[in-house]
């Protein structure tokens, strides 16, 4: 996986040219010997694979347009707060992955729940979530009725980044910290239908039906029809080519990897 360097993203932003920095804002690094942190965020105006590596080389009209983007934002105190929490290497799916390749992208939406599980931590930034509405979501275990639902937990892909780390830190809009995944797990199963169980010590020895992950999806939501199924692979732990163009047919062909490699009949449900 390429993770971005943080303290390089850091001092670039600043317009620090250390000596030492001769290497890339981005390197290619194993996730299973690798300690890194991980974000999870609801996509906005973001800043791409390209642009990122591109930076320093802009004109500073082109620069300035893309530090001035909520993305940018995130990736400078995602970086801080890795940084202040000892990690050196950062990973974020808007500029972590080149998906002007059909290859990396592929092989970056095969590996991401195991990528999310094998971080250290995983930052979850709720954009849209003030301070005042988190605490009456956590006095009441779910949203009040005059509250919306931060956008976070109605998105398909955030649902195997809440799951599959061990790890979760919640992030307010302006990135105080409002708890973790093991302490909210009430409130947090409250809103999305997991177990208290699955929340705090993952799905391994649960004893889940295909079924009842499934429910916890069913109302969650995805930019592209296919990303439905290819969001799913990681909870089911299988894998398949991405057939961007494909439809609802990659829901089928989710549905036959899941039969290929499970008994569990409750899958006919959906």
């Amino acid at each position: 996986m390429k993770l971005l360097n943080v303290e390089v993203v850091l001092d670039r932003d600043k317009g620090i040219h250390r000596a030492e920095h001769k290497t890339e804002i981005l390197e290619e690094l194993d996730d299973k010997t690798t300690r890194y942190a991980i974000l999870s965020h609801r996509w906005g105006n973001e800043v791409s694979y390209k642009e990122m590596i591109g930076l320093m080389k802009m004109v500073e009209e082109e620069k300035e347009e893309v530090r001035q983007r909520d993305g940018y934002q995130k990736i400078i105190k995602s970086c801080e707060q890795a940084m202040k929490d000892g990690y050196k290497w950062l990973w974020i799916d808007t500029c972590c992955i080149d998906k002007r390749s059909s290859s990396e992208l592929s092989e970056a939406i095969n590996s991401m729940y195991r990528w999310y599980q094998n971080a250290q931590v995983c930052y979850a930034y709720l954009h849209d979530i003030h301070e005042s509405q988190w605490l009456n979501m956590r006095n009441s275990f779910r949203p009040l009725e005059n509250t919306s639902l931060p956008e976070w937990f109605t998105r398909g892909w955030t649902l195997q980044e809440l799951i599959a780390p061990k790890q979760v830190e919640f992030f307010n809009k302006d990135w105080v910290p409002i708890g973790n995944k093991q302490h909210l797990a009430p409130m947090l199963g409250g809103i999305t239908g997991i177990p208290c169980g699955v929340l705090m010590n993952g799905m391994v020895g649960q004893g889940l039906s295909v079924a009842q992950i499934m429910s916890w999806a069913a109302e969650r939501e995805t930019k592209r029809v296919e990303d439905r199924a290819y969001s799913l692979m990681g909870l089911f732990g299988v894998n398949m080519p991405m057939l961007y163009g494909e439809g609802k047919k990659a829901f089928q062909r989710l549905q036959l990897e899941i039969i290929r490699t499970s008994s569990d009949h409750s899958i006919f449900a959906w």
